[in-house]
């Protein structure tokens, strides 16, 4: 069940990582960082088949994710570590910047992903990195909502 990840994905080969759930072609991976699963929030595609923020640009770029993530009170932060009191998200880019992937950091301190319309994981954030996702290049944080 998991060959076909660890076949996109090299560093699991020798990671611990699990499945959390079944493919959905419903959500993506930005959508699935903000903690939606009803919608595909993606730049590129036709604005009646796919959410993104008003008044954020419709391209692909770090600068338009990160003012997506914005709207929604996160702001850039340096680091990646587990902050019990903030939500964190991180983007992937390639080597040319241009964004790829996005995760949602869990309360155990481990990453979540959905990957496309495959199924979303949990696993350690740079375990992801490599030709298809590229690199984490931005790291953003909110205040996390007790209540």
């Amino acid at each position: 069940m998991v060959e076909h990840i660890k076949a996109l994905f090299p560093r699991l080969r020798a990671a611990p990582f699990r499945v959390t759930s079944l493919p959905d072609p419903v959500y993506n991976c930005v959508a699935w960082a903000a903690g939606v699963t009803d919608d595909w929030w993606w730049p590129l595609e036709n604005p009646t088949e796919a959410y993104w923020p008003d008044g954020v640009l419709r391209v692909r770029t770090l600068e338009t994710i990160r003012e997506v993530f914005a709207t929604f009170a996160y702001a850039v932060c340096p680091g990646e570590g587990l902050e019990i009191d903030f939500e964190k998200i991180a983007r992937f880019a390639d080597a040319l910047g241009v964004p790829t992937h996005a995760a949602r950091q869990l309360p155990t301190g481990l990453w979540t992903s959905k990957l496309g319309r495959g199924e979303d994981i949990e696993h350690s954030l740079h375990d992801l990195e490599g030709h298809l996702y590229g690199a984490v290049v931005l790291v953003m944080k909110r205040p996390r909502s007790h209540g």
